[in-house]
């Protein structure tokens, strides 16, 4: 009873007319975004974050604001999967096997109709699961010292390249590259110069929004232009919507079961959307056997991978507001949205921030409504912006990128400072360099470190205080297991998803 209550007020709060016009908005860009292919839900939040602050918004506001972002480009990325073939981001990808088939046999419509329901299943579902099991691990959190929140550090930083990363080294030598930049500035505990070099703009640190917007904004835009600028694509026939009222009820035991599995994926720090939507479509794949014509147009093949990677996407807020650690790569820029807010995301954010919190996940919900309300709809306008040039939408992106930041500091040096950043993050790309774990590093690095001197201190200066608890030991243990396991199940995994692409007719 007292999440209801304490929910009920999250919708007092994400109700208001203020509140409720920029979860639409959101929402509305948020699928603009995630229809673009390869732009994806962490690069949206990104450039959307410095326009929340050009805006002046309400923490609250601007949370919701991002969060219905974050969900409508979950929503989005299918649209391009099933009209092109090409998936607007990596959890869409399954999403292309039986979708683009369908919309080869004239069934576009239907498609995208039952994917877009399958996603409102899906956030609904992990939605749920966010209610349910936040305050309850928020208040076991509580119980955790600096040695454990050190150790829960630790594994963030083992697990963020997830089971599907393609080189896990890759992955932890991102996160150090993170943490040495998270020491640049004056050490707040002895007031030592660190990495300054005598540059005064440097003497408070390097702030993690110039970093985010950088590396995700600017270096998505540099790869936008050297592989797509030129003209549109052709636009798409979607046709009529022919779904029957039979095959939208066949596919709700596909809908829970996605969804399900999808919100446990999330949660998973490390796993997130891409894991949830391949676990779906595989098990589905495996419930239906031989009854089911799955990669030739099958409908449930939509609608599992859909139901799973938006599950995830909710599912992955809950380590981050928990905890303070990301369960995903989007999650990674929402959490330092918060940090940049003066908010410290973990256990005591449910107290010390509850209307923030609970507004968040009421939006949530409401923001699932709107979607589908948006999708069904608006689907040929949607489909109408995949045929418009990049060579227009280019401008907008950066236009609101460079003023967002400005606005931030009204310092040009902050504008350098961005873009360098966004030519080291398309350098470190094209190195196939995973960019999240930098910004991890520098998010987690400080806390990290101030967790460390404050166990340090109790101890008297002994390390052993680091891994003397059971939950400690635990921690360790499975980011031990996490940095091993990724080079034995990630190969596996690959194959598996990779020989699930070329069963599909479509995938030459």
């Amino acid at each position: 009873m007292e999440t209801l209550g304490f929910l009920m007020d999250g919708f007092a709060v994400a109700l208001t007319p203020y509140n409720l016009m920029f979860a639409l908005f959101g929402a509305f860009v948020g699928t603009l975004i995630g229809c673009l292919p390869g732009l994806g839900p962490a690069n949206g939040v990104a450039i959307l974050i410095p326009l929340a602050f050009t805006l002046g918004l309400p923490p609250e506001t601007a949370m919701i604001l991002l969060t219905s972002v974050y969900a409508g480009a979950m929503y989005g990325g299918r649209i391009s999967s099933i009209l092109l073939n090409i998936p607007g981001d990596e959890p869409a990808m399954m999403t292309c096997l039986d979708g683009y088939p369908m919309a080869q046999k004239g069934r576009a419509a239907d498609a995208l109709a039952i994917s877009a329901i399958a996603s409102f299943a899906g956030g609904l579902i992990g939605t749920i699961g966010l209610i349910m099991l936040a305050p309850v691990l928020a208040r076991f959190a509580l119980s955790f010292g600096p040695a454990e929140y050190f150790a829960l550090f630790l594994l963030a930083f083992a697990t963020l390249g997830g089971i599907t990363g393609k080189n896990p080294m890759k992955t932890v030598i991102a996160a150090t590259l993170g943490i040495m930049i998270s020491t640049v500035g004056i050490d707040i505990s002895t007031g030592t110069q660190r990495y300054t070099f005598g540059v005064l703009e440097l003497y408070e640190g390097i702030d993690f929004i110039l970093a985010i917007v950088g590396l995700f904004a600017i270096s998505e835009l540099l790869f936008f232009v050297e592989s797509r600028m030129g003209g549109g694509r052709k636009k798409m026939n979607v046709g009529k919507l022919t779904l029957t009222f039979k095959e939208l009820v066949s596919t709700v035991p596909t809908q829970l079961r996605g969804g399900v599995l999808g919100f446990i994926s999330g949660v998973l720090p490390g796993a997130g959307a891409s894991l949830g939507s391949f676990i779906s479509y595989t098990l589905e794949k495996s419930v239906i056997g031989k009854k089911g014509r799955f990669g030739e147009g099958d409908i449930r093949g939509v609608v599992a991978p859909e139901a799973g990677n938006n599950g995830a996407s909710s599912g992955a807020l809950v380590p981050m507001l928990t905890l303070g650690v990301p369960g995903s790569g989007t999650t990674a820029v929402l959490l330092a949205m918060l940090i940049s807010l003066n908010i410290t995301p973990g256990p005591l954010m449910f107290t010390q921030n509850a209307d923030i919190v609970w507004g968040v996940i009421a939006a949530l919900l409401i923001g699932n409504v709107l979607l589908l309300v948006l999708n069904i709809p608006l689907v040929g306008f949607f489909v109408r912006l995949l045929s418009v040039p990049p060579m227009y939408l280019l401008p907008i992106v950066t236009m609101v990128a460079f003023v967002g930041i400005y606005s931030i500091s009204n310092s040009a040096f902050d504008l350098y400072f961005m873009v360098a950043f966004g030519v080291a993050g398309y350098f470190l790309r094209k190195l196939e360099i995973p960019v999240v774990p930098i910004i991890l590093g520098l998010l987690l690095g400080p806390e990290m470190e101030k967790n460390l001197g404050h166990a340090l201190v109790l101890s008297d200066g002994d390390w052993s205080i680091l891994w003397e608890s059971t939950l400690a030991k635990s921690f360790w243990l499975v980011a031990a297991l996490s940095l091993v396991l990724p080079y034995v199940v990630g190969p596996v995994l690959r194959r598996r998803m990779n020989a699930a692409m070329k069963e599909s007719p479509t995938s030459d």
